[in-house]
């Protein structure tokens, strides 16, 4: 069977079996579309198109979207979608994405429950960068059923390891969150025992790692459950009321679907300087160079991508990423060159990667930065 747009248009037939998040693109500007749709199934997300508000309203009342990426030209039918995903319990945690323009009321915009913005003219080169920061919070994100706060021991095993130690930290038929202190294999299934407070049954199953951070907490989708363990799983759920989950993963960008209009809209503007490229006056470079960031008495390196940089600042790609604020020394060798440039962490999303202001004190330090420049348009130019 054909999958197809809720336009009635034909959809790719196997795009939808085989890309693990979702999304909905509520936008009747051809070339956006066409835009955001490529970015999107670049990073493996589903698309499904649709140009009228009305009929997108019908989608996410009947199915569960991990994005919604929605034109707020309509300002007002716009926000009347959002407010109305955000009450309905099959979207409520969805990552809102408005596309806006100079006459938007963003703000306002925010404080309906959009989770960050794209500005028009939609250019490629900033979108990509948006929506990959987007994925990483798709990801974590992906929560079906309600958690449950729990505290067990569990042991993790995956290729080349065994019987590694974690902690379970929250709970739901679909997935899990627990703490590790080792990193767990994004690419790959990880398997999981453990067994629940109150009942002697040891839980076996296997899941993938859908988000992690610095701090040595990961969310897991479950993958295969036996018979046996998910009713267990089942059973122990419906025994025990949802509480509460733990702090700190409560306090995770984007974990908790209560939050308020003001966390929320905090939260929204801190991505929106991310998102917002057209609106700097700096012309980002993008590029793909291998960088070493050093924390300060730290003399171990972390090692990054570099995917963008500015006369102001930079972007890097990692998995372990720092507060705001950190001081940072990045390092960059060449060919030819060996590029010391001090910044500090000026947004971070775990899992994914730091946005990074420099710190441009001397003349030896502008002069650094835009001979790292120089080195992202010749990495960019060969890479045509």
């Amino acid at each position: 069977m054909t999958q197809v747009t809720c336009d009635g248009f034909p959809a790719c037939s196997n795009m939808f079996v085989t890309m693990a998040l979702t999304s909905l693109l509520v936008c009747a500007d051809a070339q956006a579309i066409q835009v955001l749709t490529r970015i999107l199934q670049d990073l493996g997300i589903a698309v499904e198109t649709c140009g009228n508000l009305p009929m997108a309203q019908a989608r996410l009342d009947d199915q569960h979207f991990d994005a919604v990426l929605l034109d707020c030209h309509q300002e007002a039918a716009a926000m009347e979608l959002i407010v109305h995903t955000r009450s309905e319990a099959i979207n409520k945690t969805t990552v809102v994405i408005a596309i806006v323009g100079s006459s938007n009321n963003v703000r306002e915009i925010f404080s309906k429950g959009a989770s960050f913005a794209l500005y028009k003219p939609i250019s490629r080169e900033r979108a990509a960068h948006s929506m990959r920061a987007a994925r990483g919070l798709m990801q974590r994100e992906r929560r079906i059923g309600p958690r449950i706060a729990v505290e067990a021991k569990a042991s993790v095993a995956y290729s080349g390891k065994e019987d590694v130690p974690a902690a379970l930290v929250d709970l739901s038929e679909e997935g899990m969150a627990l703490r590790t202190g080792s990193k767990l294999p994004p690419a790959c299934k990880v398997y999981f025992q453990f067994s629940l407070p109150g009942n002697s049954s040891l839980v076996r199953l296997s899941g993938e790692v859908m988000w992690q951070d610095s701090a040595g907490r990961a969310g897991i989708r479950f993958a295969d459950v036996p018979q046996v363990s998910r009713r267990a799983l089942k059973n122990w759920l419906q025994a025990n009321p949802v509480t509460q989950r733990d702090p700190a993963v409560a306090s995770a960008p984007g974990a908790s679907a209560t939050d308020d209009t003001s966390e929320r809209l905090s939260a929204g503007l801190g991505l929106l300087s991310v998102a917002a490229g057209d609106r700097r006056d700096l012309s980002r470079r993008r590029c793909c160079l291998g960088v070493e960031v050093y924390r300060a008495n730290i003399s171990a390196p972390t090692r990054c991508t570099l995917i963008d940089v500015s006369s102001g600042g930079c972007y890097v790609e990692s998995s372990e990423t720092f507060p705001e604020g950190t001081p940072l020394e990045l390092v960059v060798r060449t060919e030819n060159l060996k590029l010391r440039i001090l910044g500090k962490v000026q947004s971070m999303h775990p899992g994914f990667g730091m946005g990074i202001k420099f710190s441009l004190r001397t003349e030896e330090h502008r002069q650094q930065v835009q001979q790292l420049i120089a080195c992202a348009e010749s990495e960019s130019r060969l890479s045509i």
